[in-house]
């Protein structure tokens, strides 16, 4: 597994961006994927998760409401449509496949990490 996280960028606050994490590799079919954000002086913290099947998806509370995440197997590209941007959600937004095909929330579940994103939200 090889990922790859795109999309990020620039956005006002209640504007949208749509984050990307591609597996180069075309390997990551069967394992669960999350979306993790970090920003400065902050603990990465978990936002989003989908299994390996596309369901069930998982999201923290900040967020739920306002970001989906999405799978697309036969594009090797899992999703992350960010809508309702706060400045709160300005970070370095990370996708991560986990070690099985059940996505959760523990960042120790996951092993292979892409290189990460920014996202900024003005005011």
């Amino acid at each position: 597994v090889q990922l790859q996280a795109s999309g990020g960028g620039l956005a006002q606050a209640g504007g949208s961006l749509r984050l990307s994490c591609t597996d180069s590799r075309r390997t990551f079919s069967n394992n669960g994927v999350g979306w993790f954000r970090q920003a400065p002086g902050k603990e990465r913290e978990f936002v989003a998760a989908i299994s390996w099947r596309g369901g069930p998806t998982i999201y923290d509370d900040s967020v739920k409401g306002r970001f989906t995440i999405s799978r697309d197997n036969a594009k090797n590209t899992v999703y992350l449509q960010l809508n309702s941007l706060e400045p709160e959600d300005t970070a370095v937004y990370y996708c991560a496949a986990a070690r099985s095909a059940i996505a959760t929330r523990d960042v120790r579940t996951y092993r292979y990490w892409g290189q990460g994103t920014q996202v900024t939200v003005s005011s």
